[in-house]
């Protein structure tokens, strides 16, 4: 297990490397230049020149990179060239709001949708074809369109949670958790139902395997053949697919933190490719990679702990 996982952190931190590295390129490669922007409208060439000298842009590459990457190890990613302020104290503030409704969408997704599932397959029949047909129609929903339509119905009419905004925990605990109903809600009914399909196909998979029956002739409760021995046969698939829904939660939630305004990773995403804020870019970039790693190697070692033939791929 020690090999596994050493062999795992070190496929890791190759890969956070290698997507530094293609972050700085295709910076790089997008044709402006830092001076551009910080100079401001209606400088000159030679101004322009001055700044991307004061900022090392007229550095080789791969001393520029080496540079950078060097302060990235010391948790050093630069100045925003529109505003000036650190870079990692901003994503330091924008991470646990992500986090957090990444985290909690991925929690509800998994408890409502391994609920649903279990229930359709051990209840086959009218209820299974219910599960199956609503679960259905929940996909075929696109988050914002439910976003929305969750704003109008909880936030405008009934009145029960804010539509827009984030509250610290540390300043409010219970507003922290109102200004996150929504985007959770928003986000885990369409997981829960990918989760709940999933849970329910490896369940009916789990309960005709030959163990199970073996389990029955013996005469073991019911209750522990579905609960403890076939939703753990039926649990690696569903724990893959938890894993990769936070992931794209984390790396991909900027539809819902724009509607929600939520000012997570997403959104800072946004708005430093929109302004060309090139340090800002890698900055988000390299986080949303770091995470994405640590996510996999977490995957991988619950994976590894529910089948042991994981360890020895």
């Amino acid at each position: 297990m020690f090999a596994y996982l050493t062999r795992r952190l070190g496929l890791g931190v190759v890969t956070v490397l290698v997507a530094s590295a293609l972050s700085f390129l295709l910076v790089h490669a997008s044709g402006g230049s830092p001076g551009a922007i910080t100079a401001g409208q209606g400088a000159t060439a030679a101004q322009i020149a001055a700044e991307n000298v004061r900022l090392g842009w007229d550095r080789p590459l791969v001393v520029q990179y080496l540079s950078w990457l060097g302060d990235a190890i010391r948790s050093d990613f630069g100045v925003s060239l529109i505003d000036g302020h650190g870079i990692w104290p901003d994503l330091l503030h924008r991470i646990p709001v992500t986090a957090s409704m990444a985290i909690f969408a991925t929690l509800f997704s998994g408890i409502l949708g391994i609920g649903i599932g279990v229930a359709a397959a051990v209840n086959r029949g009218r209820l299974d074809r219910v599960i199956t047909v609503a679960s259905g129609v929940m996909l075929s929903l696109p988050q914002f369109w439910l976003g929305i339509l969750l704003v109008y119905v909880l936030a405008v009419k009934a009145d029960l949670l804010p539509a827009t905004g984030y509250v610290e925990f540390t300043a409010a605990p219970t507003q922290y958790f109102q200004s996150l109903a929504l985007p959770v809600l928003a986000l885990g009914l369409t997981g829960a139902a990918i989760i709940a399909r999933t849970t329910r196909a490896g369940m009916v998979n789990a309960l005709e395997q030959e163990h199970i029956r073996t389990l029955r002739a013996l005469g073991t409760p019911l209750w522990r053949i579905r609960y403890l021995h076939a939703l753990r046969f039926a649990s690696a698939p569903v724990v893959s697919v938890l894993g990769i829904q936070f992931i794209a939660l984390f790396g991909g939630s900027v539809i819902i933190e724009q509607l929600f305004a939520l000012p997570g990773l997403g959104q800072a995403a946004q708005t430093a490719i929109d302004t060309h804020d090139f340090p800002s870019v890698q900055g988000v970039v390299v986080i949303a990679t770091a995470v994405v790693v640590l996510t996999n190697l977490i995957l991988d070692l619950v994976l590894a702990a529910l089948d042991p033939q994981v360890r020895a791929a």
